[in-house]
């Protein structure tokens, strides 16, 4: 009895050890070596490790079929962070050590054993990105130049003959559809932001050392179509995104460096942009030719919208030959009228380009302007209000003043950005009226203030949860439109309306654009959206 006593006093003994290393993390499993697996058994057990502060930690756990948890423990056997939680097969976890950390303590939910291995460990000292070099290749052969105690001024001289941006081709892979697009400022002493390059943000040049060259490279298909300005040395202080987004605005203006400033009479530079057409650009219709006075009529008069409480500019255009009163003549309603207007977009030119010639048949345009900027912020962002505007109030307007009488299939909404938005918008409203709709990289992020969190595309949601309307539909998106930070952009939403209509058995034409959000290639979509939708086919 003694002995059986004995026994299990040594037992317990035992037993409570275990359970004692179990909640002090004390180490009681093979020590963990970088790339050397160790193994355990169903009991688990804590595997010491000699790291540094700062380590970055890669590592592997195999627990098989079984589930397994895994925990880093300090010195003093206190749990750190759970890193896996009842995972199992074979699975990947990482870390960067503190001043504390000790031991990993593996936890097996089932009766199988498992094998701990670490793959991968980073000191603090090597922890610095891995410089690739200059893309352009240009700007590479400058940076040995100058490494070798060069100037810039025979760079400069080059860039000059050139012209901006530097455009090359891609090394590898060789032929490609892309080309290597680089943007440059000369001699600014703090900074250079970009606008209107090919993504959706401004950009910061990066300068090559301590020479008077800024730049900056992106990888752009041979389509590419945009027009940019360049901000240097802009004011850097504290405060809000908005503030620090107006100091950039204030110091915009066009390139010097680029050879297409436009326009090109603009009264100083911060009222140009710069110009860049690849050779693979699409040709925009109306526009093969240049810009050129407009031939045919147009009338500006004001209108007063008792729906809204407001008047605002209203322009009809007619080109040479065209009867507004037509039966089979198309009524173009343009958003931000203004813009269309003027030489950077003139549409009236366009529209005497593609009636002249045929490819497109007698159109009418009614460019309708914002009453305010504000105005523009509440309207155009799917307004029933603005819709019942255009159908109950301008077009009796229109046809009183001049005798256009549009039928609804010939009537078209346009618009870019929130003018996009507005035409598709207000066409789901009054298909009554309005039978078709041209968006322009339009604004389909946009949702009410009080619209749940996670439906932020309004227009898709009332396409899928509404009847099918008598609309015909043509989108349009910039390649360089997508959204950051997580949030979806202009062409990810654009994409995803055209998916949500045609599953909905809408009649819809979609385009892709290597642009941005760019009037000047608006002015493009326009001409491809008009012939797409009422185009005549040539024999």
């Amino acid at each position: 009895m003694r002995r059986d006593g004995r026994v299990k006093r040594l037992m317990f003994v035992g037993m409570a050890m275990m359970a004692l290393n179990a909640c002090t993390g004390a180490p009681d499993g093979s020590p963990l070596v970088l790339n050397r697996p160790v193994s355990g058994t169903e009991r688990g057990a804590v595997h010491s490790m000699d790291l540094d502060d700062g380590d970055y930690v890669e590592g592997v756990l195999d627990s098989g079929t079984d589930a397994a948890e895994l925990r880093l423990v300090d010195r003093d056997g206190r749990p750190v962070r759970l890193l896996l939680n009842g995972t199992a097969g074979q699975v990947v976890f990482r870390f960067v050590a503190g001043p504390g950390t000790a031991a990993l303590r593996v936890t097996p939910r089932g009766a199988g054993g498992y094998r701990l291995a670490l793959t991968r460990r980073i000191a603090v000292a090597d922890q610095h990105p891995v410089l690739q070099g200059h893309p352009s290749p240009t700007i590479a052969a400058l940076a040995e130049t100058v490494k070798r105690g060069g100037g810039t001024d025979a760079f400069w001289q080059d860039v000059a003959r050139r012209g901006t941006p530097l455009v090359e081709p891609l090394i590898d892979p060789p032929g490609s559809e892309q080309v290597m697009m680089t943007f440059l400022a000369r001699g600014a002493r703090r900074n250079v932001r970009l606008l209107g390059g090919p993504n959706s943000r401004h950009e910061t040049f990066e300068r090559l050392g301590g020479t008077d060259v800024w730049f900056k490279s992106y990888v752009v298909p041979v389509s590419t179509r945009l027009s940019y300005q360049i901000a240097p040395d802009v004011p850097d202080f504290p405060g809000t995104c908005r503030e620090c987004r107006m100091a950039i605005l204030a110091q915009l203006q066009a390139d010097p460096l680029n050879q297409r400033p436009w326009p090109a009479d603009a009264p100083d530079p911060y009222n140009q942009v710069s110009l860049v057409e690849l050779p693979g650009a699409p040709p925009q219709p109306g526009f093969e030719s240049g810009w050129a006075e407009p031939a045919g009529q147009l009338v500006a008069e004001r209108f007063t919208s008792h729906i809204l409480g407001n008047t605002r500019d209203v322009a009809v255009y007619a080109p040479p030959g065209v009867d507004p009163a037509g039966n089979d003549t198309v009524l173009l309603l343009l958003f931000d009228g203004p813009d269309y207007l003027d030489q950077r977009a003139p549409v009236p030119t366009m529209l005497d380009r593609l009636t002249g010639d045929g490819r497109l048949p007698p159109t009418v345009a009614v460019f309708v302007a914002n009453p305010t900027a504000d105005a523009r912020e509440r309207e155009l962002p799917g307004n029933p209000a603005f819709a019942a505007m255009l159908a109950d109030e301008l077009l009796p307007w229109l046809s009183d003043r001049m005798g256009i009488r549009p039928r609804p299939d010939r009537t078209v909404l346009a618009g870019s950005s929130y003018g996009g938005l507005a035409a598709v918008s207000a066409a789901l409203a009054r298909p009554d009226r309005f039978g078709n709709a041209l968006s322009m990289s339009g604004s389909f992020w946009w949702h009410p203030a009080d619209a749940p969190p996670d439906r932020p595309e309004h227009v898709a949601g009332l396409v899928a949860s509404g009847d099918r309307r008598p609309v015909r539909f043509f989108l349009s998106a910039g390649l360089f439109e997508s959204g950051s930070d997580g949030e979806i952009g202009i062409l990810e939403s654009s994409r995803h309306l055209r998916d949500v209509l045609e599953a909905k058995g809408y009649a819809v034409a979609y385009r892709d654009y290597a642009a941005g959000h760019d009037l000047f290639a608006w002015r493009g979509a326009l001409g491809d959206g008009l012939l797409t939708l009422f185009g005549v086919a040539r024999p």
